[in-house]
């Protein structure tokens, strides 16, 4: 029997509070795995129960944990990192219930976004003396956030201290390694360690793919085709992948003959097949390049030639008529991606909803989100970012507050982009009462584990103060303690 949660649907969260931690309390019955109703509404328990009653309700309730639950939960909890950790570490302490790898990945990844290493590396060690890992996972997860956090060299130590920690270096280990630094930007950091491990690690095709891709995100093809022409000399045959990286490399860097050269050498080359990748990547590159007449010829040559688009094509058909042309010829694409059978996908509608945000045609945007959710295609944070930006940019500011209240109410949850947006709004409009608004908005985004600018905290502190507002700039001065001592 499935336990009350499941019938739980959670839209006004602040009218249900009471009702929704009796439902926990009551729980008698052991129930199967949960569904992700129950994911989300277990989800919605930890974030409003305190810290005495959640221990109470973990330990003593008979929610049949699993991890796959787990893993929903904690996915759930994303934005609200600190609440997910310490809900991590509470079930941790279940007379029943072992957290699986999977689980200890996810609260890692929690835990790096929130640079909170000491957290990182004392659930590695548990990881490791309950015998479930780490994994090479593990350790991209923990040489990715130190990457983005800008310590690459600390992401170099831990790359190569991996067999310390019981983990065995392996090609994939070492090609995953290579991406994260080039995807980063830190390319010749990437190429410098290729250099010195592609014997040790035997690299392959994919290695220098992937060293080749880091270069023409940075537009330097003449080092792409470099790395190339090492990848032949050391014995090994390009794939199409490798010369679809180039391809994309000359439209990236706006060298549109170049790369217009290159695809008719690839057509000529019989053993060279071309895919829909191939095709997409045309599509864009002529399209961003504002030579949409060109880029209607390409993708109806892909379809002339039974390569069917990709949903991915339409995304870039649709994105740079948005951007070179008109929506309206965009919107015309999206319907004949309709009437073909495609699905479109969240990219898809982000797409058309910049596109009419961008000219200014707010109510269509809100139509196409609800036109989203009618097709089962849940809006993301990027989709919700996009309106409250330009809604925000129009003055429109209650209106970008009442698209932030349907996030909050459950829909998706907000990420620093939006709080960013939203409070250098309130500063904007100088309304009575902004300046409050936009405190309350920086402690919800610290108490979900987001770190705001120095800028951010000063500003409203020197609002408050100014305003004669002492007692709340206390409460942003303690919000400002949590975040660390690099902003004390």
């Amino acid at each position: 029997m499935l336990s009350p949660l499941h019938k739980l649907h959670i839209r006004n969260p602040t009218s249900l509070v009471c009702s929704v931690k009796l439902s926990f309390y009551n729980l008698t019955t052991i129930t199967p795995p949960a569904a992700d109703d129950d994911a989300s509404s277990l989800s919605f328990l930890i974030l409003k129960l305190d810290p005495q009653a959640l221990t109470h309700n973990l330990e003593f309730n008979s929610v049949y944990w699993t991890p796959d639950l787990v893993n929903k939960i904690l996915k759930h909890l994303w934005n609200h990192g600190p609440k997910a950790i310490q809900f991590f570490n509470l079930l941790e302490r279940h007379p029943t219930y072992t957290h699986s790898a999977a689980s200890f990945d996810h609260a890692i990844d929690i835990a790096a976004r929130l640079r909170n290493y000491k957290t990182v590396w004392a659930l590695v060690a548990r990881m490791r003396k309950r015998r479930v890992g780490p994994n090479p996972k593990t350790f991209a997860i923990i040489t990715e956030r130190y990457v983005s956090a800008g310590k690459p060299d600390k992401a170099v130590r831990v790359f190569l201290s991996m067999q310390e920690y019981g983990c065995q270096q392996d090609l994939n280990s070492f090609n995953t390694f290579l991406d994260v630094l080039c995807k980063s930007r830190r390319v010749e950091m990437a190429y410098n360690l290729f250099k010195v491990l592609k014997r040790r690690f035997r690299a392959d095709t994919i290695s220098y793919n992937i060293i080749a891709n880091g270069f023409c995100l940075l537009k330097r093809t003449p080092r792409a085709l470099e790395v190339l022409r090492e990848m032949v000399e050391s014995g090994l045959e390009p794939t199409l992948k490798t010369y679809n990286v180039i391809l994309n490399g000359y439209f990236k860097a706006g060298q549109v003959k170049e790369g217009w050269q290159f695809f008719l050498e690839m057509k000529r080359r019989r053993r060279c097949e071309m895919d829909v990748v191939t095709y997409t990547t045309v599509v864009h590159g002529f399209g961003v390049a504002g030579e949409i007449q060109k880029a209607r010829q390409v993708f109806d040559e892909m379809i002339g030639l039974g390569i069917l688009p990709s949903v991915a094509t339409y995304n870039a058909y649709i994105q740079v008529l948005c951007k070179k042309d008109n929506v309206e010829n965009a919107i015309l694409v999206f319907e004949e991606m309709l009437k073909k059978g495609y699905t479109p996908n969240a990219t898809t509608y982000n797409v058309v909803i910049r596109g009419l945000c961008h000219v200014g045609k707010m109510d269509r945007a809100m139509e196409y989100l609800d036109k989203m959710k009618d097709d089962e295609c849940d809006p993301n944070v990027q989709t919700y970012n996009v309106i409250i930006r330009y809604y925000c940019d129009e003055g429109e500011i209650d209106k970008s507050l009442k698209v932030f209240d349907r996030m909050g109410n459950g829909e998706c949850l907000p990420n620093l982009d939006t709080y960013n947006v939203l409070i250098s709004a309130m500063f904007g409009r100088k309304r009575s009462g902004d300046l409050m608004v936009a405190g309350k908005l920086l402690i919800e985004m610290v108490d979900r584990g987001f770190i705001p600018r120095k800028f951010t905290f000063n500003r409203i502190l020197n609002g408050l103060l100014l305003t004669g507002n002492q007692d709340f700039a206390k409460e942003i001065l303690t919000a400002q303690g949590r975040c660390g001592s690099d902003y004390c």
